[in-house]
């Protein structure tokens, strides 16, 4: 799934014109599973080594996790939970929802973001702006 994954986020920033390499993306739930604070075995992680390992500048956002550790295979220890609003989300080339949590407003993230690559089907219920979800 993350090789997948990756391979439409690039497709649909090309689409827009734009190339992985150097897009800033925010990563939107790390859990793996929603509601929950657990990390491992997340899709999202491998999903963000393969995001960064093409050149993408990205963030992350989770309510569970303000911020990452070192784990076993992965190594995000730097990285912190940004906040989400409206003006932060338009900085952003792609909101990529890897974790559906039920805190998200989706209605309030399709409005904010460029581009959103639902891996949850998460926004199924959006009706606003459907031409910026690509589902996944």
């Amino acid at each position: 799934m993350p090789y997948h994954v990756v391979d439409s986020i690039s497709s649909s920033l090309n689409s827009q014109k734009k190339s992985l390499n150097g897009s800033r993306l925010l990563i939107l739930g790390v859990a793996y599973k929603k509601d929950v604070d657990d990390l491992r075995e997340s899709p999202a992680l491998k999903i963000m080594q393969l995001l960064q390992q093409r050149g993408a500048q990205i963030d992350y956002n989770d309510p569970y996790f303000p911020q990452m550790h070192k784990m076993r295979h992965f190594n995000f220890e730097n990285m912190k939970s940004v906040a989400i609003s409206k003006e932060s989300l338009a900085q952003y080339d792609a909101a990529i929802i890897a974790t559906d949590h039920s805190s998200y407003d989706y209605h309030a993230i399709v409005d904010g973001s460029k581009l959103v690559v639902d891996t949850r089907n998460a926004t199924r219920r959006v009706t606003r702006n459907r031409e910026r979800i690509v589902a996944c």
